[in-house]
């Protein structure tokens, strides 16, 4: 059975930091793409950042581009999402998610991430 994880979340205020992890059990991440995805109330559930767990391949959405940064650690299973200089337009559940690669590349679509974590909150104050 998969599991992912997530811990990390919190309130901050902004321009302040937080540090999410995500740990799968049941699922080698190694070799496959990882990624972190955030929904705010009302909102559909959008992508923040991906890796590919075996290359140098990551992606991030506009939005968070030179804020925020993801990176894995195969050996602990385990995923990290940096985020730093925190808005308030960042709240949002912050979800963690696994997929397949495709040739080595990963792709937005939830749609290819069949595993998902069950979320942790993120709230940022003005």
């Amino acid at each position: 059975q998969v599991q992912l994880v997530e811990s990390g979340g919190g309130t901050v205020q902004a321009g302040e930091s937080l540090r999410l992890s995500c740990t799968a059990s049941g699922y080698t991440i190694n070799g496959n793409c990882m990624g972190w995805f955030r929904q705010a109330p009302g909102k559909e559930r959008d992508g923040v950042a991906i890796i590919y767990t075996a290359g140098p391949g990551t992606y991030y959405d506009a939005s968070v581009k030179g804020r925020f940064t993801i990176s894995r650690d195969n050996a602990k299973n385990t995923v990290f999402l940096q985020m730093n200089s925190l808005k308030p337009e960042d709240t949002a559940m912050y979800y963690c998610a696994a997929g397949p690669s495709y040739y080595g590349a990963c792709n937005w679509p939830v749609g290819n991430y069949p595993y998902w974590g069950q979320g942790t909150q993120v709230t940022v104050s003005s």
